[in-house]
């Protein structure tokens, strides 16, 4: 069987349920030998990070610990070591050489993220690097009108099983419509602002963490 890695990237400012929602889901689709997060170091189409670097991948640690349990999961601080703007064509390109040609490299996102996939560098040049794993989120629409034409001719053209996804080493794109996770970091430190626990929105071991260190106040 082909070597599958999954890779989920994000700022992780706060890490949240939807985040391991959909990363939970596609070890579940694709039973990858893998599960990388790869928090950002410096991402270009954001302002700034609120938590410094060392509490987010401590965050990620608890909030991924149950996950382990199940799957492998793997933390990729290279982003972060990298020091410099962060885009997923690089991390792409030193995955693809550290794991050769033949593995099957599968990159997540949610269906927000794919609304705005023509604005990423060399965005079409993922696909000659990896799948993309696409999760549905409420009032992100993945049908072909709501998204930018281009992406949409791209994904009709790409458009593969979950057997092509495991055991080919990339270019295909998966749509899952099954995962209805509505929530976003922007919420949750607006949340954490006006005092607000957001249980139901954040891992309790984070929350824990986030209080414990005075993260995201005002």
């Amino acid at each position: 069987m082909t070597l599958c890695v999954a890779l989920l990237g994000g700022s992780f400012d706060p890490v949240h349920n939807g985040h391991v929602a959909l990363a939970t889901l596609f070890a579940t689709l694709l039973e990858p030998d893998q599960l990388r997060i790869l928090p950002a170091g410096s991402p270009w189409q954001k302002s700034g990070l609120q938590a410094r670097d060392a509490d987010r991948i401590a965050m990620l640690r608890l909030a991924f610990a149950g996950a382990a349990a199940t799957h492998p999961v793997t933390l990729d601080l290279q982003e972060i070591e990298r020091g410099t703007p962060t885009y997923t064509i690089d991390t792409l390109r030193s995955v693809r050489a550290e794991l050769g040609p033949d593995a099957s490299i599968v990159f997540l996102m949610g269906s927000d993220q794919l609304q705005q996939l023509d604005s990423w560098r060399e965005w079409r040049q993922l696909f000659e690097l990896a799948h993309i794993g696409v999760a549905a989120r409420p009032g992100f629409s993945m049908a072909d009108a709501a998204l930018p034409a281009a992406v949409a001719s791209e994904l009709t053209m790409r458009r593969g099983s979950l057997a092509q996804l495991r055991n080919t080493p990339s270019g295909r794109a998966y749509l899952a419509e099954t995962l209805d996770v509505d929530i976003s970091a922007t919420q949750i430190r607006a949340a954490l602002q006006r005092g607000e626990k957001a249980n139901s929105l954040i891992s309790p071991v984070v929350l824990d963490y986030i209080q414990q260190h005075n993260l995201y106040e005002i």
